[in-house]
């Protein structure tokens, strides 16, 4: 048996665009998807803190540090530009593996969405 578990999240980042004319998914900052562990084409589970939309898409590569967090497609109509989501990917594991599992968990600068040095 396996479960699903939290692999990895983006916390709290500011949607920059919304473009309905696309194919479909989210274009995410390069060094935000790379921090959190989230590799192109990962399915993707986002949370609209503003309006309790939920949505689930795959990740598209956006320009590294560059703060872009884009909802595309049909997506498009569930944010709209300045709406805070978290972003999450799941994974599949047994309960033992579940049990010593952490998951990446990144918290940008809520205005820039970019990475926070310590």
């Amino acid at each position: 048996m396996t479960i699903e578990v939290l692999k990895s999240k983006i916390h709290r980042v500011t949607v920059t665009e919304a473009r309905l004319d696309y194919i479909g998914s989210i274009t995410i900052d390069e060094a935000l998807i790379e921090a959190a562990g989230i590799i192109p084409g990962e399915r993707v589970y986002i949370v609209n803190n503003n309006n309790g939309e939920r949505l689930d898409t795959y990740v598209i590569k956006g320009e590294r540090n560059s703060g872009v967090i884009c909802l595309n497609g049909a997506a498009a109509r569930k944010v709209q530009p300045g709406d805070i989501v978290i972003i999450m990917s799941y994974a599949q594991m047994t309960p033992e593996e579940a049990a010593y599992f952490q998951p990446k968990v990144i918290f940008p600068d809520t205005n820039t969405n970019r990475l926070i040095q310590p």
